[in-house]
């Protein structure tokens, strides 16, 4: 899960009360004539949110003139989810130092005294995935995420799901998140009907609620009487197509799904766009990391486009799938949305 810290302001100090004239007849009290109100106790600063951040967060009220952007954004909803100024920093260990490819070889005397930088017989060599990036989410939004190999898309979505650390920033998170990928846990060995159980349980359903939406599970993801036979028995795409449906069955506050649509036939993919849609409606967030525009075009109204770690467009899908083709070498453009 990822790390929720409530979002608070700092209050604001006591009020002295309104003075008040004694009475003629009322005797002096003792004391200097004038009192200081007592000073209220310290408080301890909110944690700090950047401008981007904070800004999105402001609730607009409708009597007053506001631009087009604030009245759409609280239109969708309540933020389902803040990321701010997140960086992603990890280590790779055994790989060559990086700048000495062509070089000569180091001395012996050199490699000796190089030990301490190098692990596993290869330097370490750190990579900086993600590079201070922030956005609010709302409930009711389907976002995509779109970029090229190495962008840092997935390793983004694995940061606000909870399932690395990030070195740097803070996710906010309003409600019970869903990560579904490819590679999303389900055990080989065991059945599809075993895996089923586990997964939702895993999901926070009971094991009445399982039995009552077995059949529906079996019926989405098309598997049939496959689901008696151990999963290692599965071609890849009956394997995602069973985790779509296991991650679906209980619709979560906070959606998101990587790569998992690129597999499976056309009518699964219709199917499970009908379900993404039917989470939206429910007021549900969606985020979808897809190297497929169509599909990101046709299941989100907002896009967010990385490269080398850093956002370089946040906006309505259209307009940042129609910069990030633009951006692609003349040879490489697709022109999906024209």
């Amino acid at each position: 899960m990822a790390e929720t810290e409530p979002v608070t302001a700092a209050a604001a100090p006591a009020q002295a009360p309104a003075s008040t004239t004694p009475a003629p007849d009322a005797a002096p009290q003792e004391g200097p004539a004038s009192a200081t109100p007592a000073q209220p106790a310290p408080v301890a600063p909110a944690p700090a949110l950047t401008r981007s951040a904070a800004d999105a967060l402001l609730m607009v009220d409708p009597t007053e003139e506001v631009g087009m952007e604030r009245q759409v954004a609280k239109a969708k909803g309540n933020p389902a989810m803040v990321v701010d100024n997140v960086h992603v920093t990890y280590r790779v260990f055994g790989g060559k130092k990086m700048g000495t490819v062509g070089m000569y070889k180091p001395s012996l005397f050199k490699r000796i005294f190089d030990r301490t930088t190098t692990s596993m017989g290869g330097a370490i060599t750190e990579v900086h995935a993600v590079r201070g990036i922030s956005f609010v989410a709302r409930q009711g939004e389907s976002i995509g995420i779109v970029g090229r190999n190495g962008a840092g898309k997935s390793t983004l979505l694995r940061a606000i799901a909870g399932l690395m650390p990030y070195s740097a920033g803070t996710v906010y998170a309003n409600g019970q998140i869903s990560l579904l990928g490819v590679s999303a846990a389900l055990l080989p060995k065991l059945t599809g009907e075993r895996n089923i159980m586990l997964g939702c349980l895993a999901e926070g359903l009971s094991r009445q609620e399982v039995k009552e939406h077995f059949e529906d599970i079996v019926e989405f993801s098309g598997i049939g009487d496959f689901v008696y036979l151990p999963m290692n028995a599965y071609s890849s795409g009956m394997g995602s197509r069973l985790r779509f449906a296991i991650s679906t069955a209980k619709v979560p506050d906070i959606l998101m799904i990587d790569e998992a649509l690129s597999t499976g036939d056309a009518e699964f993919q219709e199917r499970s766009r009908d379900k993404i849609l039917e989470i939206k409606d429910q007021a549900g967030t969606v985020f979808l990391v897809s190297h497929s525009a169509a599909s990101v075009a046709a299941m989100c109204e907002r896009c967010l486009w990385l490269e080398e770690g850093k956002l370089i467009m946040d906006g309505p899908t259209e307009q940042v799938l129609a910069a990030y083709d633009a951006s692609k070498p003349r040879s490489k453009r697709r022109h999906l949305l024209d």
